[in-house]
């Protein structure tokens, strides 16, 4: 048999065959993109924000419709993202561990905010919940509210935001599979003993992972809330729907200083982000070597 030899490969090339040149356009390409269309949008909204100083800075967002649009943007945040984790780890939980009948229907309802616009979402509670919905009248006679009301803002956001903690954890749940519960309930440890003392500590990193997209889509959420709150001034704004009502009245600096308080917020969850997907890959990592 003849011998095999291989060219050496030139300095400047992967095994993928780009050159040096062709990565460098690419990156390059990458990074103007990113200036264009992340950075210089961020840098703007806070120039802005600060444009008249810290003492306008701080009067704006001391404004009492702009502390109460903040302090409601915490509060559904507050209400929506325990929801979410509860339901979505239970979701996760059965989905991931188990086998029974309408499993894939469940996976589709859970992907099912993914495909349906928040407007529509917004507009579907209408249709339910307004005036002249199929439960208006039955709330009216009760005195209940549930759109242009808080309620309505929570239900809309709990929508969207429901498949962050359970897609999430969906796949990292499969990739441990069930050993590690199969053999602890063979020792004889409960059902929930097992759930909290080894499958819960294995997916820590994807359920936090999961609760921090979760919490900055709550926290940032518009379509579905501007449908469902009215946008009155003071009792159901949020956050976006006060900045949108700023801006449409040209108080451009009142809007930037809210703007700037969700530019911090992304810019805290793209750090955070970054450091759970390093500890998210790990984990998966290390399961499937198990």
């Amino acid at each position: 048999m003849s011998d095999i030899t291989f060219a050496p490969r030139a300095p400047d090339q992967e095994i993928s065959g780009e050159s040096l040149l062709t990565r460098l356009v690419l990156i390059a390409c990458a990074l103007v993109f990113l200036g264009l269309f992340l950075f210089l949008p961020l840098i703007s909204v806070f120039a802005e924000a600060f444009k008249r100083g810290w003492e306008a800075y701080l009067a704006a967002l001391a404004d009492p419709d702009a502390a109460s649009a903040i302090w409601l943007t915490l509060y559904v945040a507050a209400i929506a993202v325990p929801f979410n984790i509860i339901v979505g780890v239970a979701a996760a939980w059965a989905v991931a561990k188990f086998e029974f009948k309408g499993k894939s229907l469940l996976v589709s309802l859970i992907d099912l905010p993914f495909s349906v616009s928040p407007v529509v979402a917004g507009l579907s509670y209408m249709l339910l919940f307004g005036a002249q919905g199929y439960f208006g009248p039955w709330l009216k006679a009760h005195d209940l509210a549930i759109v242009f009301a808080v309620p309505g803002i929570v239900i809309a956001t709990i929508f969207v935001t429901f498949p962050f903690v359970a897609r999430e954890l969906i796949p990292h749940m499969q990739a441990l599979g069930t050993d590690d519960e199969e053999a602890a309930l063979t020792l004889g440890a409960s059902a929930w003993r097992t759930f909290f003392t080894i499958t819960l500590p294995n997916v820590k990193w994807s359920l936090l992972y999961g609760v921090l997209l979760c919490n900055a889509r709550a926290m940032g959420e518009f379509g579905a809330v501007a449908v469902v709150s009215g946008k009155i001034r003071g009792v159901t704004t949020t956050i976006p729907t006060q900045i949108e009502i700023l801006y449409n009245e040209y108080n451009g600096a009142a809007a930037f200083a809210l703007a700037s308080l969700l530019a911090a917020l992304a810019l805290v969850t793209l750090v955070l982000k970054t450091f759970l997907e390093w500890r998210y890959a790990d984990a998966i990592a290390a399961s499937t070597h198990r």
